[in-house]
């Protein structure tokens, strides 16, 4: 069996695909580019896909990730063209590894979040941002399936500032632009809950809903203050491999 982790994305109108549409949509790619799936067991076999870490519905993703099993084996960039051929563009298979180590979920650790929002001057979100960042605890409400719940929204934030890129949509309007590093926690802190602990601490108030995409999740580096990507190591363990393959035959006597 042959596992392959894959890296896709979810951009313009699909942000708003749910996972479970995702899962639908990446099931029928699957059987159009007839991919040698392994099933699970049982009396209603799936095919095995493991999914890791899904944004919530609504946010755009240039990091989303999953591992499938086959059983036969495949080259992995061949099978993300195929792949990424039987998928809507906007959910776009960017890369894939052969999966040579464990653990890519444990991998997945922080996200960097891009949060742009629309009639927001810059001023007035780095005056927001710099209350967030002093405050020790900033705490915030959130509905789930247990009720109301309060938690702190400062302690998974690692960093929170202010971007100075030009927006991708420009209008005449003010926009600002953050960028937000945050552990995954539980209860987990989500880039809205960033922007309930702004309303709280500065009453920040975008007029329109804010766009959000995350550019990126791994392991958090306390030295390089960066989010690294959880499928190096199988690329390292594939490239020292294919060098080792080499100097093995050659020691083999003629």
């Amino acid at each position: 069996m042959q596992r392959i982790r894959l890296r896709y994305t979810k951009r313009g109108r699909l942000r708003f695909t749910s996972h479970r549409d995702f899962q639908r949509a990446f099931e029928r790619a699957l059987r159009r580019a007839e991919v040698p799936m392994a099933y699970s067991a049982g009396f209603t076999p799936h095919p095995k896909v493991s999914y890791a870490n899904a944004a919530p519905t609504g946010t755009g993703s240039e990091a989303e990730y999953l591992e499938i099993a086959l059983t036969a084996a495949r080259d992995p960039e061949k099978l993300r063209i195929l792949l990424d051929e039987s998928l809507p563009t906007g959910l776009d298979i960017v890369d894939a590894v052969e999966a040579r180590t464990s653990g890519l979920a444990d991998r997945l650790t922080a996200s960097v979040w891009e949060l742009r929002l629309d009639g927001v001057t810059p001023a007035a979100a780095e005056s927001a941002v710099t209350a967030f960042n002093t405050a020790e605890v900033v705490e915030v409400q959130r509905t789930t399936k247990n009720g109301l719940r309060t938690f702190d929204a400062r302690a998974a934030v690692v960093q929170l500032e202010t971007h100075s890129e030009e927006a991708d949509r420009p209008t005449d309007q003010p926009c600002a632009i953050l960028r937000l590093v945050v552990r995954h926690v539980t209860p987990a802190v989500r880039p809205d809950d960033v922007l309930s602990g702004l309303r709280a601490v500065a009453d920040l108030a975008p007029p329109v809903p804010a766009a959000v995409t995350r550019l990126a999740q791994g392991l958090f580096d306390e030295e390089t203050g960066t989010v690294t990507d959880p499928l190096a190591p199988d690329r390292e363990a594939a490239e020292a491999h294919s060098t080792a393959e080499p100097t093995a035959a050659a020691k083999v006597p003629a």
